[in-house]
């Protein structure tokens, strides 16, 4: 259950808190309480990566993206995104491989990484929690993912602000 999300009747004012709920006064983690903020999707699945720019987009965010580990790793230090989407199995180098060389690593050990992935046995979350700030099992929710890294960016300073 992956779709871009879609709105019905007047887009909400993001700016004045108002989100998904159409301003009813719920919590919402929106890109509205956030700012503009970067996100990397790392991801070997075409399809998966292109709904997530496109939910990521709807909400207001830059999305760049990586096909593979190496990759994703080289666009980490390049870009120095403000959150890591990244998918766990992948040829080659996998997530959790990728997860630890960030976490490793001066330059990119503070973003947060979200594991996304199809492996749901608690051997494998369990695993994956040692190594990222948060997994996510497939199929998923794109608002509680929305939800999610809006929570990890509230209360850090935008990458891309300066200092």
């Amino acid at each position: 259950m992956l779709y871009p999300l879609s709105y019905e009747g007047p887009a909400p004012s993001l700016a004045t808190g108002a989100g998904l709920d159409g301003g009813t006064g719920a919590e919402s983690h929106t890109i509205g309480s956030v700012g503009p903020r970067m996100v990397l999707v790392i991801d070997d699945d075409p399809v998966i990566v292109k709904l997530l720019q496109v939910n990521f987009e709807i909400e207001g965010y830059t999305v760049i993206s990586a096909e593979n580990g190496m990759t994703g790793l080289t666009r980490a230090r390049d870009d120095q995104p403000d959150l890591i989407i990244l998918d766990v199995m992948m040829p080659g180098m996998d997530g959790l491989d990728v997860a630890r060389s960030l976490k490793g690593a001066p330059e990119t050990q503070s973003i947060p990484i979200i594991l996304l992935s199809a492996k749901a046995q608690a051997n494998d979350v369990a695993r994956g929690r040692e190594v990222a700030d948060d997994y996510i099992t497939k199929p998923f929710d794109p608002l509680e993912l929305l939800d999610r890294v809006a929570a990890f960016l509230e209360d850090r300073p935008n990458r891309h602000d300066g200092p």
